[in-house]
């Protein structure tokens, strides 16, 4: 098997060209199948609500947002941006920009807009991704201090006590 070598620029080319094989080295390369999204109900885009919101230049608040699970080729993409290679600190920003599909009325969410959102809201977005993309849901189990009874909230942006 011979191993390519991909460098910045070089994965769109190699997802490209996979999917643009000949249909008969795609049906061996990989059985065509109904997504598990079809066949499971599995859900694959997530809302919430920023706990202070993003700014935009009209300055409007956008709180409510949109987004989607991560697939391979979003995780791979920031390893080769050069942003990300000067800065390893900046792969989480081009992670977020890529699978937010919504917030507010901005619908073409890119890096600069989440650079420009408060620190609180880019942790809420990491550990939100995190909690979608690892765990599947957006609940959380957290006990009471006071009365130190256990029970579940959901972190996708409901107002506390509503459900």
């Amino acid at each position: 098997m011979r191993r390519r070598t991909v460098t910045s620029g070089g994965l769109d080319e190699v997802l490209d060209s996979l999917a643009s094989a000949p249909p008969a080295a795609r049906e061996e390369a990989a059985p065509v199948q109904t997504p598990a999204r079809e066949q499971q109900g599995m859900r694959s885009e997530f809302e919430f609500e920023l706990p202070r919101g993003y700014v935009d230049d009209e300055g409007q608040v956008h709180r409510r947002g949109s987004m989607r699970l991560a697939t391979a080729r979003d995780e791979l993409r920031p390893q080769i941006d050069l942003r990300v290679k000067e800065n390893p600190a900046y792969l989480s920003v081009v992670l977020l920009s890529q699978v937010i599909t919504q917030l507010g009325t901005i619908t073409d969410v890119h890096a600069g807009v989440v650079e420009r959102m408060y620190a609180t809201d880019v942790a809420f977005l990491q550990d939100f991704y995190r909690r979608i993309n690892s765990e599947g849901h957006t609940h959380a189990a957290v006990t009471c201090p006071l009365c130190h009874g256990s029970f579940e909230v959901d972190l996708s942006g409901g107002r506390l006590g509503e459900s």
